[in-house]
């Protein structure tokens, strides 16, 4: 039996692994949806990006995880790449989700440096958080009304320090056996640097015709890939 950790990205919480969560567990794998410091019921707790990193790491260790599939969505890739290096042979695969991934001494707007004054300037005007995004931003990925609906009921503000906090890495990413789901509504390639992490025999890609909250727009597929991920059929 896989044990998979699921970690949702900026401004949601466990409960957006619902559908996915429900999939996996018929399957007949242990399934642990993992909401960061900070977030949804964990709002209000101060977090970095080492506080997710470690959010990860103590789960995993306080429920003696063993043959884990570790899953981190859009940012979350950040602390679950840094997490999965880890926790050493308790790791089966890192399955990134259309997600930003970590690089040492890196944070997650140092990646962008587009918009990064906006980001940073967004953060200090709302008391350290960035505030999520209006149901607008969520047109053109494949989300129905209510898909849209359910994430908006789900998010909170997500800490600010966590975004500007750098990566710590002690090996090479791409020494890591990994899974990158590239949602191509949401781009048709991968950014740059998951582009050469793709060329090591460790990883591999995988593909959703849909956009960047494939938890929410689809499931059922994101749970096959998962599944392939652990070796297990779909």
């Amino acid at each position: 039996m896989t044990e998979f950790v699921l970690v949702a990205g900026a401004w949601l919480g466990s409960g957006a692994w619902e559908d996915v969560a429900a999939g996996l567990r018929s399957a007949g794998h242990g399934v642990h949806p993992l909401t960061l410091s900070g977030l949804a019921e964990k709002r209000g707790v101060p977090a970095g990006q080492q506080t997710h990193v470690q959010d990860i790491v103590d789960e995993i260790e306080r429920l003696d995880l063993r043959d884990v599939v570790l899953v981190g969505h859009s940012y979350s890739g950040i602390p679950v790449g840094q997490a999965a290096e880890r926790i050493g042979d308790r790791l089966t695969r890192v399955v990134f989700v259309d997600s930003n991934i970590p690089t040492d001494g890196e944070s997650f707007v140092s990646r962008w440096p587009e918009w990064r004054a906006a980001l940073e300037a967004s953060i200090a005007e709302n008391g350290g958080f960035w505030p999520p995004l209006p149901a607008s931003e969520f047109e053109g990925h494949g989300l129905d009304e209510k898909q849209i609906a359910r994430i908006l009921d789900g998010v909170t503000p997500h800490p600010g320090a966590s975004l500007t906090e750098p990566a710590v890495l002690t090996r090479p990413l791409g020494e890591l056996p990994a899974t990158y789901v590239k949602c191509l509504l949401d781009g048709a390639e991968p950014t740059g640097d998951v582009a050469e992490l793709l060329t090591s025999e460790h990883w591999r890609l995988d593909t959703l015709d849909t956009g960047h909250w494939p938890m929410f727009s689809q499931p059922r597929e994101l749970t096959a890939i998962l599944l392939e991920a652990a070796g297990s059929p779909a």
